[in-house]
């Protein structure tokens, strides 16, 4: 995906120098991945009345300054017990993408790092943690959508007001399912 902003119209030579916003996804990946279920064979015979515990953490990092390349990595971890609090599995997962992200002003560049690049990588991860406990002899378990404007805007608030929440791009929010 190449967006590309022309800002050509309108000018006596059709040329500009300045380029608009550029952003480009080069590759999305599984950088970790880890399935646990501590408790098998015995989860197997136990009545499936699952508690799911998900928690959703973003990370980002600059690979290359001179070329705005960017990480972007999702970090999930669901954690599923049965009665008496016994692990059915725990599934980690850092599902990661490389972007281009260039012409943005900072603060617009901070909101497509938090919003944009994750909005692009959860579908990756969602389905990395589906097939990885299906794989694994349990049931189907779909992750539900997140809205990361909205994770993006309550961890801006809690910055502002001496939360702990890190910068722009890098967060923590526990969900439960």
């Amino acid at each position: 995906m190449n967006m590309k902003h022309d800002k050509s119209h309108g000018k006596a030579n059709g040329k500009d120098d300045s380029k608009g916003p550029v952003f480009n996804v080069h590759n999305i990946y599984v950088k970790d991945v880890s399935l646990e279920s501590p408790n098998a064979p015995d989860v197997f015979n136990m009545q499936w009345e699952p508690k799911v515990d998900f928690d959703l953490q973003m990370n980002s990092n600059i690979l290359s300054e001179a070329e705005h390349i960017y990480e972007v990595t999702l970090h999930l971890t669901v954690t599923v017990k049965l009665k008496e609090d016994k692990t059915a599995f725990l599934v980690d997962v850092k599902q990661a993408g490389i972007f281009t992200l260039q012409g943005f002003p900072e603060d617009v560049l901070q909101q497509v790092l938090g919003i944009t690049c994750p909005t692009v990588i959860f579908p990756y991860a969602r389905e990395t943690v589906s097939s990885l406990i299906q794989r694994a002899g349990f049931p189907q378990l779909l992750l539900p959508a997140i809205n990361f404007e909205a994770m993006y805007a309550h961890q801006q608030e809690e910055s502002k007001g001496g939360g702990a929440a890190g910068g722009a791009g890098t967060g923590s929010q526990k969900i439960v399912v």
